[in-house]
């Protein structure tokens, strides 16, 4: 196999797999809980670092952003799943990608989803959804909630993942 068709082979498997994340944060997402004023989605957060350590920054992006679409077009989501997610997805991937350590992913999603996300959140929920009595800081606790919850599972699954050599037989396939 030429290395044009092996990188297209690539693609497809990444692309499969960013689909199947979206799927399951979608379907996740009917597992939520309220939190002061969000809705707060753990599955969320177990698919952004499961994207980050399995397929890298931008397809846990992707897949983010495409898993809030979905969602506030179901209904199931609001609009502060756009920040929350993105920052996070991104943030992990990001730095699981330059450090290769599985807990570099883990603070990745915590503070991109819990700190950065729910900052952004503020205007969002102030101007697109005139949530009038929003501060700077008003979603950043029940996003940590969220987050923290979400990357606890995450722990569990890679850690297991980790010791059973499946994580790297994974990895080796998807970028194989």
């Amino acid at each position: 196999m030429c290395t044009k068709e092996r990188k297209s082979v690539m693609n497809i498997k990444k692309l499969t797999l960013t689909a199947f994340f979206v799927a399951i944060a979608v379907a996740g997402s009917l597992f939520s809980f309220p939190v002061l004023g969000s809705r707060c989605s753990p599955i969320q957060h177990l698919v952004n670092v499961m994207c980050a350590i399995l397929l890298g920054p931008w397809y846990g992006l992707a897949a983010a952003f495409l898993a809030a679409l979905i969602r506030n077009i179901l209904g199931l989501g609001t609009l502060l799943a756009f920040p929350g997610s993105m920052c996070g997805a991104l943030l992990s991937g990001l730095l699981y990608k330059w450090m290769k350590k599985l807990p570099a992913a883990y603070i990745g999603e915590v503070v991109g989803t819990g700190i950065i996300g729910g900052m952004l959140s503020y205007p969002i929920a102030a101007v697109l959804m005139g949530n009038q009595t929003a501060a700077l800081f008003t979603f950043v606790v029940p996003f940590l909630i969220s987050t923290v919850g979400g990357t606890i599972m995450a722990i569990v699954i890679t850690m297991t993942m980790k010791q059973t050599k499946v994580l790297a037989r994974i990895q080796q396939q998807i970028n194989s």
